[in-house]
């Protein structure tokens, strides 16, 4: 089967996003009329977990169907298997478990692959297995928790890079996703470089605003500013 191809982010949007919170990031979106990019119930599986900037690789289950959710599935060419071998390196997988949470997509064997393979990082609204295997990988998971029984106990997987339905949030194969602490974030692809653009400017000014709030400033036309110190911040920037 031939590997997919997948538009490699270029390295200054991924440094950018880097240094960018998936918090400032929902505000950017927000204010582009996107009230729907926080994907709910995938939070990061280890502590510290740095923050991953990727282009989406979408995995996609639906409810277990008894004659197809078989541990024979697992050796089809069409299965969780297969997807992990058509991952791009660099890529984010987004995994659609509908939220179930008592059957893990899959566990360290499949995450240990996905590390070996420079997938940068999984995201699902479901649940791993094996977790400390899974913790072992070294693969960035966020996640809702982990549970011991196997995939086909409570899903059938479908297909790859198909739109998915992760968390609520409508993800399609390109976009891009940021997660950190706070859990993972979606920009549509064809937003990307006016999201980034404003995203870095403000962190920036939110930035300049701490100081000032550690400065002693009161918070009334400070957040949001008044034109003085809009005025105050441009200064600021010019010295900079």
């Amino acid at each position: 089967m031939k590997e997919i191809a997948m538009t490699p982010l270029d390295p200054a949007i991924v440094k950018a996003l880097s240094n960018v919170t998936t918090a400032t990031l929902t505000t950017i979106l927000l204010k582009k009329g996107l009230r729907n990019v926080w994907i709910r119930g995938a939070f990061p599986l280890a502590k510290d977990v740095p923050r991953v900037v990727g282009r989406v690789f979408t995995v996609r289950f639906v409810p277990a169907r008894e004659d197809l959710a078989t541990l024979e599935s697992w050796a089809s060419p069409k299965s969780s298997r297969g997807a992990i071998e058509q991952m791009p390196a660099g890529c984010v997988a987004v995994v659609d478990a509908m939220g179930v949470k008592d059957a893990g997509v899959w566990g360290d064997i499949l995450c240990a692959r996905m590390a070996k393979r420079g997938v940068r990082a999984m995201v699902t609204d479901g649940v791993v297995r094996d977790l400390a295997g899974v913790l072992g990988t070294g693969l960035p998971v966020w996640c809702s928790g982990a549970a011991a029984p196997p995939s086909v106990a409570g899903l059938t997987f479908v297909d790859w890079q198909q739109p998915v339905a992760c968390g609520g949030v409508a993800v399609f194969p390109d976009d891009v996703i940021v997660a950190d602490q706070d859990g993972a974030v979606l920009i549509p692809s064809a937003l990307l470089d006016d999201i980034v653009d404003a995203a870095v400017e403000q962190e920036r000014f939110e930035g300049w605003i701490m100081q000032e709030v550690n400065a002693g400033a009161r918070l009334p036309g400070l957040y949001p500013p008044s034109d003085e110190n809009k005025a105050k911040y441009q200064a600021a920037c010019a010295k900079d």
